[in-house]
């Protein structure tokens, strides 16, 4: 949220371990010693994700032993997986072999609109950091169930991005999605969602309603049998309905992003209403609009066959946009057409060369990062 006044305890929580200024480890990576102010070093080598996951069951056996079954909440933001991408070598190795076996392509990325973007799921470091923490998640769900409260305990399980696939080593592939991590299109905005809870009546079902993450609040406060506050979640439905099988009411969804963004995002604003997209695009004032259940790649804009759906959408983006009061882009002042051509076109070359030699590098059987595999290896004198 911010430096030091902003951190996790300044906006409500009780204790926080591990969260400060940085949205990403820091100096000290996914290897103990981390050099995070707000979580002492472990013993060196030991990994952060599992270090979060420890830290959380010792706040839930805390919370069974001085809260006489009082309800709690914990939120667990793991850091991965985020840059900077760390694994294991054994993990590295198991991921590479798999890649291998399946059949390492030529080439990994194409060149949309100005960055390369990954076609290959083959990254055998980006591999080994998720498996990292799907170890640590299944850490806290063990705990949770040795403790009997499993049986009371919802979970839920998100991400803030989609996948990136321009970004942090040009990671992962979303395909058949366009896009990842700070675009507009679908791989950028569709995160994985598994909810987990006692009395579930589909266990292992799956719902194709759309919903968002200002939805967990209420929904929260739903499963708890906890009254409402919509002022406090106007933006934000109990999607309890949903996953009783039942229906919520139809809504529109929206996302504004006003600025550039590291990964290629660009200045837009978008609204989704039922399986139609409208994506409009502050620096031309152009719009793309889609429907996702014709074509879910979002390849083709559909502007000149459904141009009332373009006109009817942008009207209530609009309305949506003034309604929240949403801060508008303004035009650069220093702008330089010519000097933006020339970073687009090192985009277009070099990077997409630095990014192709990086994959082959580590799908190489002698890769080595580094002489402790970021310090998993280090080890006490």
């Amino acid at each position: 949220m911010g430096d030091k006044g902003s951190w996790p305890e300044d906006h409500g929580f009780d204790i926080n371990k591990g969260g400060w200024s940085a949205g990403y480890p820091g100096k000290g990576g996914y290897f103990s010693p981390y050099m995070n102010p707000k979580l002492p070093d472990g013993e060196p080598g030991e990994n952060l994700s599992m270090r979060l996951a420890n830290e959380t069951v010792s706040f839930i056996h805390d919370q069974v032993e001085k809260k006489n079954g009082k309800p709690f909440f914990a939120y667990l933001s793991f850091y991965a997986v985020h840059g900077p991408l760390q694994t294991t070598e054994s993990r590295w190795k198991y991921f590479r072999e798999k890649a291998e076996k399946a059949g390492i392509k030529a080439n990994g990325f194409i060149v949309d609109r100005a960055l390369p973007v990954r076609q290959t799921q083959d990254n055998p470091v980006y591999a080994g950091l998720i498996q990292q923490m799907d170890d640590a998640v299944g850490v806290v769900l063990d705990a949770l169930e040795e403790v009997g409260l499993d049986k009371n305990t919802m979970v839920i399980f998100t991400s803030d991005n989609g996948g990136v696939t321009t970004g942090d080593a040009f990671s992962t592939s979303l395909r058949p999605l366009r896009g990842g991590k700070g675009r507009q299109w679908e791989g950028g905005i569709r995160e994985p969602l598994f909810i987990k809870y006692p009395g579930c009546q589909y266990p292992g079902s799956q719902c194709d309603v759309p919903v968002i993450g200002t939805d967990f609040y209420p929904t929260i406060l739903d499963f708890a049998h906890i009254p409402l506050l919509p002022e406090q979640h106007k933006d934000g439905a109990s999607i309890m309905p949903l996953m009783e099988g039942k229906s919520i009411a139809p809504r529109a969804l929206y996302w504004h992003y006003p600025h550039y963004g590291n990964q290629g995002g660009e200045p837009s604003s978008i609204i989704r209403k039922g399986n139609w997209k409208l994506i409009f695009y502050h620096e031309d004032q152009h719009c793309e609009l889609y429907n996702l259940a014709i074509d879910i790649t979002e390849s083709k804009p559909m502007n000149s066959i459904y141009p009332e759906k373009v006109i009817e959408l942008k009207k209530q983006l609009d309305e949506w946009l003034a309604e929240v009061g949403a801060k508008m882009p303004v035009p650069d002042p220093l702008y330089d057409p010519q000097e933006e051509e020339k970073v687009k076109e090192e985009w277009r070359t070099g990077t997409l060369k630095q990014v192709e030699n990086l994959r082959r590098d580590m799908l190489k059987k002698d890769w080595k990062p580094n002489e402790t595999w970021w310090g998993s290896q280090v080890t006490i004198d």
